[in-house]
């Protein structure tokens, strides 16, 4: 009777999105140009990202500026990444498409390429809350350990290395160097930028607390030159985007077991989120609505979230389940139910 129910509620969740996106899309004719649209707000994210850059180049910015307006770009590009492996954008002009999907990369350099996370990514959606779903169990979801779920959160390499084993015995198909080289080049450079950077500073921190003086070689400094100008520009943006993005959707999807659409996400949209929200586009407020409709663009689903989410409480979705993120995201209820 439950499972009866409950299917009957996701219709209801369903159609009412979709109702909302119809009326929305009747006011603004406009949200008719989906490819125009797409491709002009990736364009913008790509130029705010640059220009950001720029202005720390010349000395306009400080590297903190730089990295928050870089960071804020790269979120835009990432929901344009989503949209695209749900093909909102170009899915009959395959060169548009894939330079879309390169383009949303090369500023994210510490992601998965895009063409192989739309492999991961649609297996999500059909795994979501059981062991299978490789893409959230990547970023933190469902683990015990907070020390570990940090880790995994803040450096997704390592986090991969230590947990490899377990994967190799739970998830089906899981190859390690599959994985490692989906990220290749542009993640390899990344941690080699970023791994240089903490490693150099942390001897400099160090050999200086204690006093002894060190001549480094020109050629080490120069290139400490062009790492440090990497890290403000290229490498921490994405850092503390990817950072902010895992430690919300890791917390927002649930874990442990095969949920239906009612039990696999709650809406997170407490206060205490929202520096998070900030640099992962609203994520925890809206990425619900997706999980019921895979099949909308992310800028249609900010519009209408606000009247979504109402919908969502009435029906029995969960909101800022916060104990849940403590008990390693497991669902509030002892009680299992079934697509």
């Amino acid at each position: 009777m439950q499972i009866t129910s409950d299917k009957e509620t996701i219709r209801e969740i369903i159609g009412f999105i979709k109702n909302q996106e119809k009326t929305l899309r009747a006011q603004l004719p406009l949200l008719g140009h989906q490819n125009t649209f797409g491709l002009g707000i990736l364009l913008l994210s790509v130029l705010g990202f640059v220009t950001s850059g720029v202005l720390y180049f010349i000395g306009v910015t400080p590297a903190w500026v730089c990295i928050i307006l870089g960071a804020l770009s790269t979120s835009i590009a990432h929901e344009i990444e989503h949209d695209l492996i749900h093909q909102q954008y170009f899915k009959s002009n395959a060169i548009m498409y894939n330079f879309m999907m390169f383009m949303v990369w090369v500023i994210r350099p510490n992601t998965i390429n895009p063409w192989y996370r739309k492999k991961i990514h649609l297996n999500h959606h059909k795994t979501s809350g059981t062991a299978q779903d490789i893409e959230e169990r990547l970023v933190g979801n469902g683990i015990k350990n907070h020390l570990l779920r940090m880790l995994v959160v803040f450096d997704g390499l390592l986090g991969l290395i230590v947990r490899s084993k377990q994967f190799s015995r739970e998830i089906t198909g899981y190859k390690f160097f599959t994985l490692f080289n989906a990220g290749f080049p542009l993640t390899t450079i990344y941690y080699i930028v970023l791994y240089s950077f903490l490693l150099f500073h942390t001897f400099n921190f160090i050999v200086e607390y204690m006093a002894v003086l060190i001549h480094y070689p020109t050629w080490l400094m120069t290139l400490v030159e062009w790492i440090n100008f990497t890290m403000v520009v290229w490498i921490a943006p994405s850092f503390l985007r990817s950072a902010c993005l895992n430690f919300v959707t890791s917390s927002m999807h649930y874990y442990g077991g095969a949920f239906n659409m009612l039990q696999q996400t709650q809406v997170l949209n407490h206060w205490f989120f929202m520096p998070f929200q900030l640099f992962c586009f609203n994520f925890g407020n809206t990425h619900t609505i997706h999980h019921f409709v895979p099949s909308q663009p992310f800028y249609i689903r900010q519009m209408i979230s606000k009247r979504v989410n109402v919908f969502l409480k009435e029906k029995g979705v969960k909101f800022n389940d916060l104990t849940s993120i403590l008990a390693a995201n497991r669902y509030p209820s002892s009680q299992q139910f079934s697509n």
